[in-house]
């Protein structure tokens, strides 16, 4: 017997999908949907109020966030080898 998928589980799917910073592939695996599946309910609710402006503009500070974070940390790692090189090169 196959599993009926809601509306709102769809709805709430897209939502994931498009405000949770996860990559599509995470959010099927996590759902137990195909990617296929995922990706046509989001065609289909794209335009619709399922995703508020709000939430588009959360998702998107998110993501640039993230990716500062990326980029400090790597920074970081860069800094602490390079204090380590120098501590090493001692007279």
């Amino acid at each position: 017997m196959g599993l009926k998928r809601t509306d709102e589980f769809r709805q709430d799917a897209v939502r994931i999908a498009l405000t949770s910073g996860l990559t599509r592939k995470q959010v099927a695996d996590d759902l137990g949907v195909g990617m296929s599946t995922l990706n046509k309910w989001i065609t289909a609710h794209r335009d619709t109020d399922v995703v508020s402006n709000e939430d588009l503009d959360l998702a998107r500070e998110n993501e640039r966030l993230r990716r500062e974070n990326r980029i400090l940390k790597e920074e970081r790692d860069i800094l602490k080898k390079a204090t380590q090189f120098f501590a090493s090169q001692k007279p």
